[in-house]
């Protein structure tokens, strides 16, 4: 790296540093296990005072006084409340390229927030501390949608980003924040395993500026042993949201003798070309010992690099590295005459040399939001 290079990406991580005094550690501001309940419309009311809830493919069934799998939903009298509205305990200036979105707003600075919870249990969860709990066991700001497009305007950031944990489980808090930034001009943005049921979905790509997901292997019983999911309803959403045309991008963390069968990436990426499109971007992501797994080794370079080959080879485009500094995947290139368009560094934009959304050698448009829609 340069040493302008250098300079330019030490004052990019100055910014995401600057927004720490709105997070301190000790404050009347940040209450542990405070939370705002709110009910939820994602539920139907059963006998007596039970419900099932409709938010996920989990369907919890939940008793009086019962909370869902995501430790997030409880029924209270035959209604089901959530828990984790306006009280985010996750709240940070990130790169856009954290998330993370190669195709989107190269260099912008995102706005990105969490409450606790998760509807999956991964095994290999990087943030279990927060997703693996409840909203009334962490330390909570008190942020409503308003607020939180208004922190994002204030410290100019043009991207708002659910992210961390499982952005379904605060479903009712990004619907509203996702209202709010696009009629103010901000690109609301989420990080999801994609485990999710269609009408909630549908209700928020409206509003959705760009989605990235997480296909976190091509086989169900990874799903189920890993993550105890299912991996189903995930391509189902995958479909959704590309079909509305939301921008879309995929990541694929690959887990040492788990889920790098080249075989299994073949079929995965098959699947993206045929059933989304071949300019989806792909990010292969490099696994290190977490959580649970902390008993397997960090993912081999190489395998990484085998499984991108597999993805060039069926046909996508546009196919990353990630967790990898420095390697030349992290780049983009213009896929008709190979032009370096964006050079990156981690999360870092070195080099951004489209001009309009397009290659400047060639002209072929690449796919991504490049700019603020009007």
């Amino acid at each position: 790296m340069t040493r302008r290079d250098f300079l330019r990406v030490a004052a990019k991580g100055a910014l995401c540093l600057s927004f720490l005094p709105l997070l301190p550690r000790r404050s009347s501001a940040q209450d542990l296990g405070w939370t705002s309940p709110i009910r939820s419309p994602y539920y139907i009311p059963l006998e007596g005072e039970a419900v099932q809830c409709t938010l996920c493919p989990r369907g919890c069934v939940l008793e009086h006084g019962e909370r869902g799998h995501c430790e997030v939903r409880e029924n209270r009298h035959g209604e089901l409340w959530t828990l984790a509205y306006a009280n985010p305990c996750a709240l940070h200036i990130d790169p856009i390229e954290k998330k993370p979105f190669f195709h989107v707003l190269p260099g912008a600075d995102c706005l990105s927030y969490a409450t606790a919870g998760c509807n999956f249990d991964c095994l290999f969860c990087q943030n279990w501390q927060i997703s693996q709990t409840s909203p009334d066991k962490t330390r909570n700001l008190r942020v409503s949608p308003e607020k939180m497009v208004s922190l994002a305007k204030g410290y100019r950031c043009p991207a708002i980003a659910a992210t961390y944990t499982e952005p379904t489980v605060f479903f009712e808090y990004n619907l509203e924040v996702a209202r709010i930034a696009k009629g103010q001009g901000v690109l609301f943005t989420f990080h999801s395993n994609g485990f999710i049921n269609p009408e909630p979905i549908q209700a928020l790509l409206p509003y959705l500026g760009a989605a990235c997901v997480d296909l976190k292997a091509f086989s169900s019983s990874f799903y189920r042993r890993m993550s105890n999911g299912e991996l189903e309803p995930v391509l189902e959403t995958l479909k959704a949201i590309h079909g509305r045309g939301v921008h879309l991008e995929v990541v694929n963390l690959v887990i040492p003798k788990e889920n790098d069968d080249p075989g299994m990436i073949r079929d995965m990426c098959s699947w993206i070309k045929e059933e989304l499109a071949p300019w989806v971007p792909l990010h292969f992501s490099r696994f290190f010992p977490m959580y649970k797994l902390r008993s397997l080794p960090p993912t081999p370079v190489r395998t990484l690099e085998r499984a991108r080959e597999i993805a060039l080879e069926v046909g996508l485009q546009y196919v990353y590295l990630g967790n990898v500094p420095g390697h030349p995947a992290e780049n983009t290139h213009c896929p008709r005459c190979g032009e370096l368009l964006i050079q990156r560094r981690g999360f870092f934009v070195l080099e951004n040399r489209l001009r309009g959304g397009s290659c400047p050698r060639c002209g072929k448009r690449i796919e991504g939001v490049w700019g603020m829609p009007s």
